[in-house]
């Protein structure tokens, strides 16, 4: 009778390890499956002295999101979905198709005008994007010139810009 009791305990114990040794692995399975549902774009600005006073509204769907300072940047989190994208410069914008899980960099450049300048909005590949943002030269936006503070995000990023996919060289002789 005792035999069997232990046996019982031990069976229970075995049991109760096998379902936690399970357990992180079925969390980490779900963790590894679990898609972003947002995308990113991040918005900067050099650092430049001409235009250096000027910091120019930055709107995503006729909501302004911030002022561009010089040498600034900031994030955006958008459900996947057409954004259209523009700076104080009515007349140049961008309509972005953004998808979940990617991100996306708008450079803020200042353009000329008669009376002051104005900022316009230029998508900038991954790549670029991702390195001139990883720049020691540009800061996070000061939080006094985040307009939407629902959407946009000051805190201190770094993009994950995608590895480029090198290809072997290949030799060809000559015939």
């Amino acid at each position: 009778m005792r035999t069997i009791r232990i046996l019982g305990l031990l069976i229970f114990c075995f049991g109760g390890l096998v379902a936690i040794a399970q357990e992180p692995a079925a969390d980490s399975q779900k963790t590894a499956d679990a898609k972003p549902s947002k995308a990113t774009v991040y918005v900067y600005r050099y650092k430049q002295f001409v235009g250096s006073a000027l910091a120019p509204s930055v709107y995503c769907d006729e909501t302004e999101l911030a002022r561009a300072e010089n040498g600034r940047y900031f994030a955006v989190k958008l459900d996947p979905g057409k954004h259209y994208f523009r700076s104080n410069d009515k007349q140049s914008g961008m309509e972005l198709d953004v998808k979940a899980g990617q991100e996306y960099f708008l450079r803020v450049e200042i353009a000329t005008g008669f009376a002051k300048g104005h900022g316009r909005l230029v998508l900038m590949p991954a790549e670029q994007g991702g390195y001139e943002l990883k720049s020691s030269k540009l800061k996070p936006l000061d939080s006094k010139k985040v307009v939407n503070a629902t959407l946009v995000s000051v805190d201190e990023v770094h993009p994950e810009t995608p590895a480029a996919t090198a290809k072997p060289a290949v030799l060809v002789e000559p015939h």
